[in-house]
């Protein structure tokens, strides 16, 4: 029993040492990509693309589209979601895998911004680092835009104006509930659900987006079944 508890003891004190050097290089990756490029400059870069929209110029619907099946506690959090974070982290392990990354769109946009897609650990950290840096400087509205304005929507297009411009040959203060569920579902996975490439997975992928609005009362099932008759 001794000896168990030795083990257990060295294994704890070598996991410390291994979360803190991840931790550290994580930190060290944020500090390094700040320092490079300030966050205020990072901004004033992307807002000078001429079809930069506004949350002002976005749809409500497509508002709560993208809160339902991105990030339904956006709103109250300060850039990390502990409950998504802990959930993904239990199906990661479950799974043996690393697909469940329970990211804020806070830490989507850093990602967008600042960092690679790659499913790194030391990224992760990254990320969280500069979700925090992120939410200190810049309004919850102003984290939405940035987002949607450096999301790949499939085809070509890099930001929501282009996309529905590109999709639905509409601004996007013109795109309706089918157009903006549609939409909000796509950049999970552009290559796969760009409705120009996968028209039935990308309906697919809205019927989970509208479900989800459902489950979170963006939707009553009345008007869920309008976007259906759209749809048909």
């Amino acid at each position: 029993m001794k000896v168990l508890k030795t083990l257990i003891f060295l294994f704890m004190i070598v996991m410390s040492i291994v979360v803190g050097m991840v931790v550290k290089d994580g930190y060290d990756i944020y500090k390094n990509a700040i320092e490079q490029i300030s966050l205020e400059e990072k901004v004033a870069e992307i807002k000078k693309n001429e079809n930069y929209a506004t949350y002002e110029e976005l749809p409500q619907d497509y508002i709560n589209a993208v809160l339902a099946v991105e990030d339904k506690r956006f709103f109250k959090h300060d850039g990390v979601d502990l409950i998504s974070i802990s959930r993904a982290v239990f199906i990661d392990i479950k799974e043996m895998s690393f697909r469940e990354g329970g990211s804020t769109i806070t830490q989507q946009l850093a990602k967008n911004v600042y960092f690679t897609q790659e499913k790194k650990m030391t990224r992760k950290i990254a990320e969280v680092f500069m979700a925090f840096e992120m939410e200190k400087y810049l309004s919850k509205e102003e984290i939405f835009e940035l987002y949607v304005n450096t999301s790949y929507f499939g085809d070509g297009y890099y930001c929501v104006k282009d996309a529905s411009e590109g999709y639905f040959d509409k601004v996007p203060s013109e795109m309706n509930l089918y157009e903006c569920t549609l939409l909000a579902g796509i950049p999970n996975a552009p290559s796969v659900y760009a409705p120009t490439k996968n028209p039935e997975l990308a309906r697919q992928r809205q019927g989970q987006v509208v479900r989800k609005m459902i489950k979170q009362g963006f939707l009553t099932e009345e008007e869920a079944g309008k976007i259906i008759l759209v749809s048909e």
